[in-house]
């Protein structure tokens, strides 16, 4: 099984990326982030077109979490439990059937949290306990278990090509990377650093600066594991030249293979 995770940067205009994409890695689940749109306005028709069953969970303007597979999402998940004040579409969740078994899988878009000196910044942090708390009680299940998405969160200063000029940010800052430790702490593995130490592996670059141009990314985009999940972690992989195509998108897929 493949799963791949990709903010998008808007779906409306990255839809002949996603169906690029779609056709030339051919994933059993592509978990989509930053929609912006409502679910009415999502291109569902070219996308089952081409073959794929689509979940959405949009929000106009702004934010919203897809999940296009092969088969039928079960028992369907939209939002993040514990504040039903909460309206911002970050999370999407569903079970995919795998042969004889399943494979839970979530969609998630984290909050930039930024600038941290705003209500923005508290917001993530409650936000990371919530997924937390509710993480604990996925692994209760004993299923394979994917948490997929853009985490906003730059786990190590290998994990930035300039880690200097991130230290006052929501990304990077110490809570944040607390907070994302205490998440794999409860018995995720960080797919990507499961399989290789290496650094310059990135999977951000902003549109300014010609950041892309000199390769100053950002890791922030992450698939964590269960225990069941990782026993069966196969190969990571990071589509890089994907953040070349034309009008691209300011994130690359992260793709994950399970056997």
């Amino acid at each position: 099984m493949r799963i791949a995770t990709w903010n998008v940067n808007s779906i409306r205009q990255r839809l002949t990326h996603v169906l690029a994409f779609l056709k030339e890695a051919e994933p059993d689940a592509l978990c989509l982030q930053e929609l912006k749109c409502v679910d009415a306005d999502f291109p569902r028709a070219e996308i089952e077109d081409a073959g794929w069953q689509v979940t959405t969970h949009g929000q106009k303007g702004f934010n919203g979490v897809a999940i296009i597979s092969r088969h039928a999402l079960e028992d369907v998940r939209r939002g993040l439990p514990g504040d039903e004040s909460d309206e911002q579409a970050r999370y999407l969740e569903g079970v995919l059937p795998l042969g004889d078994g399943v494979v839970r899988l979530a969609s998630i878009y984290l909050p930039n949290g930024n600038p941290p000196n705003t209500e923005k910044y508290p917001y993530k942090l409650a936000w990371m306990e919530r997924l937390a708390v509710h993480a604990k009680g996925l692994l209760a299940h004993e299923e394979p278990l994917v948490l997929a998405g853009d985490y906003n969160v730059i786990p190590e200063p290998r994990d930035a090509r300039d880690p200097a000029a991130w230290t006052g940010d929501a990304l990077f800052l110490p809570p944040t990377r607390t907070a994302f430790r205490k998440l794999q702490s409860l018995g995720f593995t960080e797919a990507l650093r499961a399989t290789t130490d290496a650094p310059g592996l990135y999977t951000f670059w902003d549109y300014q600066a010609g950041a892309w141009q000199r390769n100053n990314g950002i890791r922030i985009d992450h698939l964590l594991l269960s225990p069941q999940a990782a026993d069966r972690l196969g190969a990571v992989s990071i589509a890089k030249h994907v953040r070349g195509w034309e009008k691209a998108s300011d994130h690359v897929p992260v793709l994950v293979e399970l056997n």
